[in-house]
């Protein structure tokens, strides 16, 4: 079976970081760098010409910072997916990121493997944040995600399937807490708030723990 690549945008005005990034992409199949921009002008006109399935944009770039190249792209294609790459996390940047429109807020330092998968679940709809960033998104809800306003009753009635204790631990989990730390603040063995954790995921129909934190937050589920 003959798997189409997934087409990536790369902007990134460090050169060293774009080589080594688009070599690591190299060795994944599934992912193409067919288009490379050094600054966020370049991004939103590269963009135009090459129309990739997913961008991979850093923030800090010379002329204009990733997130006004991300709004840029997004007034010209609305279906625009893009993944904000960044080194630091910053509260105001997580927002201002989110609000322009990107579909993930992804540091630099993460696993490549784990890249992967997020640029193929943006790819496929998905929304994506760092773990750090979850914590910052439930205290600052600033329209990003819409009020919380479903009470425990109505959460019980249409979330029946989840248990008390998973309930528990997906709240824990919107806290950006490790299964480790989930273990030790509800008095379970690590492997039992593992497998609380992969049974959440399973029920709320997503792909991960990130994943289900943000539909806990956007369903008002905590």
């Amino acid at each position: 079976m003959t798997i189409t690549p997934i087409r990536v945008l790369l902007v990134e005005d460090h050169k060293l970081m774009r080589v080594g990034l688009k070599s690591l992409f190299e060795e994944h199949k599934e992912l193409d760098v067919i288009s490379e921009a050094q600054s966020g002008k370049e991004a939103v006109e590269n963009y135009k010409i090459s129309h990739p399935d997913v961008v991979l944009m850093d923030i800090g770039l010379p002329d204009m910072s990733g997130i006004d190249a991300t709004k840029k792209i997004i007034e010209n294609s609305s279906s625009a997916k893009i993944i904000i790459l960044t080194s630091h996390l910053s509260e105001q940047e997580v927002m201002d990121a989110l609000h322009a429109g990107a579909c993930a807020y992804v540091m630099k330092d993460i696993n490549i493997e784990i890249l992967k998968m997020i640029v193929r679940t943006v790819k496929d709809g998905a929304m994506w944040l760092d773990p750090q960033a979850v914590p910052i998104l439930r205290e600052k809800n600033c329209g990003v995600i819409p009020p919380r306003q479903m009470s425990r009753a109505m959460f019980k009635e249409q979330h029946a399937n989840l248990t008390q204790r998973e309930y528990e631990v997906l709240k824990l989990v919107v806290d950006g807490k490790s299964n480790n730390e989930i273990a030790q603040e509800l008095t379970i063995s690590e492997h039992t708030a593992k497998a609380h954790v992969c049974n959440i995921i399973q029920k709320l129909v997503v792909d991960d723990r990130t994943q289900a934190a943000v539909k806990a937050l956007k369903e008002g589920l905590v």
